[in-house]
């Protein structure tokens, strides 16, 4: 790999899976060929001699290298290639040198930004687009949240990280080598080929145990990208193998936390070298405040999504119990809703100038699109609030102190809208911070009440309710 990588001084690394191995007591000469050879690429910088030489000079540095390997994956360091160390190497692995604890790459290389772009130029079939989308944006966030680093989707021109799916020979001088082999490769920060990342689309991508997990792969890969070499501690996301985890509200264990903001800091602070504290993470607004105000209040499937700040409450449609937890967690890319719809299985979240749609916790491909977009005015840069009214087949959209209709089948908003929301629903004020539909009445918070609102027949207010009367609070 000279030439055009070594003239950008980037160092690749990659993750494999791992495999069955037939244990023996008496190496025989093919294994310890097959020794040499994994030394020589895992260890070559100790400098290793073949094992077959009689000479014990030539031992010696054979030995000692083999009994770095050992020590590193914990094994009974005897410079001995017995059962146990042989099972170790007939795993296939990771293609970089074996470092202790959490490693860096020579020179720290680093990212000098705020805000590192990513670009997928080629996706797998194996998931959709949105799915591997989203599933990216969850591995970068894992780093996001603990070090002062930003990233953000682009669809043209050249990224910070470029990031495709190919087989076998993919343009880099490092092809594939199949199944169930080498799983994906990236590059350490750095101009050019710097950062970028490569999936092996010959692997099964899933999301679950089977096949390739792409969470999991592609968060060990960016760990590459931000500049981390390779963990020896086993539960460390950068340990050389490939091992299944369970993925659900998966962080960045100790030992990489420390390694990135060794590099970068810790999020919120100046980024200095050393290992820092983990951040305190930003704590869930009481939800039992008298006080409390709704940003965005909206059904998706039979749970009632209740927003505020970076934080969302949900209450399942048993009623009698409310899970709370961080937006990105469920939808990576979107920090904060302003306003949220449910019609049919999809669901519009707005976000400042931009909306997205999302089904479950997959954001649809294309998404997020800017309010334009969505028939708006280059004036409307929020939507304060919006309801679906399935019964009445029309959609609410509030800004200010007017509303607006929308047509769904036709995409754009009815003509001889906005109008005043007083005149048009009676009682309920000026402004509307959320609003919802539940059993065919609608529910319109402004601060921290809400109405209570008759739309079937004769429209008017029917009471009024404090938002935390949704909370279960005593």
């Amino acid at each position: 790999m000279e030439g055009a990588l070594a003239v950008k001084s980037v160092m690749m690394v990659v993750i494999v899976a791992l495999c069955g191995a037939v244990p023996t007591i008496s190496p025989s000469q093919e294994e310890l060929s097959k020794a040499q050879d994994y030394l020589s690429q895992f260890y070559s910088d100790l400098g290793v001699s073949s094992p077959s030489s009689t000479s014990r000079s030539a031992l010696d540095p054979f030995e000692d290298t083999l009994g770095k390997m050992q020590e590193f994956f914990g094994l009974e360091v005897t410079g001995k290639l017995d059962t146990n160390t042989l099972e170790v190497m007939s795993r296939p692995r990771c293609g970089f040198t074996d470092v202790l604890r959490y490693g860096h790459f020579d020179g720290r290389p680093k990212w000098d930004k705020s805000v590192v772009t990513y670009r997928v130029t080629d996706y797998t079939p194996d998931l959709s687009q949105s799915v591997v989308d989203a599933t990216l944006a969850k591995a970068l966030k894992l780093y996001s949240d603990v070090i002062p680093l930003d990233f953000k989707q682009i669809d043209s021109d050249t990224a910070d990280i470029m990031i495709k799916f190919k087989a076998k020979e993919h343009g880099d001088f490092a092809p594939f080598d199949g199944e169930d082999g080498v799983l994906a490769h990236a590059f350490s920060p750095g101009e050019g080929i710097g950062g970028d990342t490569h999936f092996d689309e010959d692997e099964n991508w899933t999301l679950t145990s089977t096949g390739a997990n792409l969470f999991l792969v592609a968060a060990h890969e960016f760990g590459h990208a931000m500049g981390l070499a390779h963990s020896q501690v086993q539960t460390a996301l950068m340990y050389p193998t490939y091992v299944y985890v369970n993925t659900e509200g998966y962080t960045l264990p100790d030992d990489d936390r420390q390694g990135v903001q060794a590099i970068y800091g810790v999020r919120g602070t100046s980024a200095l070298p050393g290992p820092r504290p983990a951040p305190t993470s930003e704590p869930s607004p009481d939800a039992c405040s008298p006080g409390l105000v709704f940003d965005a209040v909206t059904f998706i499937g039979r749970n009632l999504y209740f927003f505020k700040d970076r934080h969302y409450w949900k209450r399942s449609s048993r009623w009698d119990r409310i899970v709370t937890g961080t937006i990105q967690s469920v939808w990576p890319g979107i920090n904060k809703v302003d306003a949220a719809y449910e019609k049919g299985n999809t669901v519009v979240l707005f976000e400042g100038d931009h909306y997205w749609k999302v089904r479950g916790k997959t954001v649809l491909p294309g998404y997020p699109k800017p309010l334009t977009d969505f028939g708006f005015s280059r004036s409307v840069t929020k939507v304060d609030a919006a309801v679906h009214v399935p019964f009445k087949s029309k959609t609410l959209l509030f800004v200010g102190s007017r509303y607006w209709r929308y047509n769904e089948e036709r995409g754009r908003m009815y003509i001889g809208y906005p109008k005043s929301i007083n005149r048009g629903f009676p009682g309920i004020g000026y402004r509307v911070d959320a609003a919802f539909e539940n059993r065919g009445y609608l529910y319109f918070s402004y601060g921290s009440q809400q109405k209570v609102y008759s739309s079937r027949g004769r429209e008017r207010v029917l009471g009024i309710l404090s938002n935390n009367r949704w909370m279960n609070c005593d």
